[in-house]
């Protein structure tokens, strides 16, 4: 069987990962999660309640 030779854009998202001998998985997972942290429950809430704005994505 001949080596097949990968494309530049196949390299760039798979290059140097190397397949799950138990899931013969080829890419690394992403998960898809978040936790939030604040300063106290009533921060969260002005935040949630739109009362108060968000400085950054981690914040809401």
């Amino acid at each position: 069987m001949t080596e097949k030779k990968w494309s530049i854009d196949t390299i760039a998202v798979h290059g140097g990962q190397e397949v799950d001998p138990a899931t013969q998985s080829r890419a690394v997972p992403i998960y898809q999660t978040t936790s939030y942290g604040f300063e106290n429950t009533e921060h969260a809430a002005n935040l949630f309640g739109l009362k108060e704005l968000a400085t950054s994505i981690q914040e809401l």
